[in-house]
């Protein structure tokens, strides 16, 4: 069974950067897509940046050209850029990981938090 670890959150001025990571217990090797999903107080979850296996990239419109995901197969890690945080930001991070569609995992979350 695949854990999938979060780190890097932490309290932060507006437009300044943080890099989260996701490290997994296996090969991210074993998924088609890997990314970021945050939660924000009172609002539901929504999808922040993916990768796939191919290594094509998807972002938020609300993150494009502030975030970039990455991946490093050695580590088995996923990283999140987040560069000119904004207060909006503020979030629970969750790192999820997909195999075939039919097999998601999650992180537990990291919380993030700008203050403006």
């Amino acid at each position: 069974q695949v854990q999938l670890v979060e780190s890097g959150g932490g309290l932060v001025q507006a437009g300044g950067s943080l890099r989260l990571s996701c490290a997994a217990s296996g090969s991210i090797g074993n998924f088609n897509v890997m990314g970021w999903y945050r939660q924000a107080p009172g609002k539901q979850r929504e999808l922040v940046a993916i990768i796939t296996s191919g290594g094509s990239k998807n972002y938020a419109d609300s993150v494009k050209g502030r975030f970039t995901i990455s991946t490093d197969n050695a580590k088995n890690t996923v990283y999140l850029q987040m560069n000119n945080l904004k207060s909006v930001d503020t979030a629970v991070y969750y790192c999820y990981a997909d195999r075939l569609v039919v097999l998601t995992y999650w992180g537990r979350g990291t919380l993030v938090t700008v203050s403006s």
